[in-house]
């Protein structure tokens, strides 16, 4: 089986409690590694404004996994978010080589503005 890079965002209901929401991202996370994946980042973005309403809401919490696995956790995973009624909106996407060395120096902080800034004041 080939794998391949993916990176799935989902926005959970604002009206989770922060426990329910950890627990809420503890039961997507164990989908994945259940069905062998490996989540090599994971990044929570918080209480984010909505471009437009979802299900009257306004908010949401944001959470991004980028994982490296087989093309058949897209579908399992899939199938939890829409069965799960704290999740308004999810998208998975496959990450080509250019998107793969642009998640690696972000990861590593290339594209962090104040980090620059400060050391060119402190120089």
């Amino acid at each position: 089986m080939e794998l391949r890079n993916y990176e799935t965002v989902f926005i959970l209901t604002p009206v989770l409690s922060e426990a329910q929401m950890k627990d809420a991202v503890d039961k997507f996370r164990s989908v994945l590694t259940n069905h062998g994946a490996e989540i090599i980042h994971e990044e929570n973005w918080g209480l984010r404004k909505l471009a437009y309403p979802i299900q009257h809401k306004t908010t949401g919490f944001y959470q991004m996994f980028e994982l490296k696995a087989n093309t058949s956790i897209v579908d399992a995973l899939e199938i939890e978010f829409r069965r799960d009624e704290k999740v308004m909106r999810f998208l998975t996407t496959a990450l080509d080589k250019h998107a793969l060395e642009y998640n690696e120096k972000r990861r590593k902080g290339v594209f962090n503005k104040k980090q620059e800034e400060k050391t060119e004041a402190a120089s």
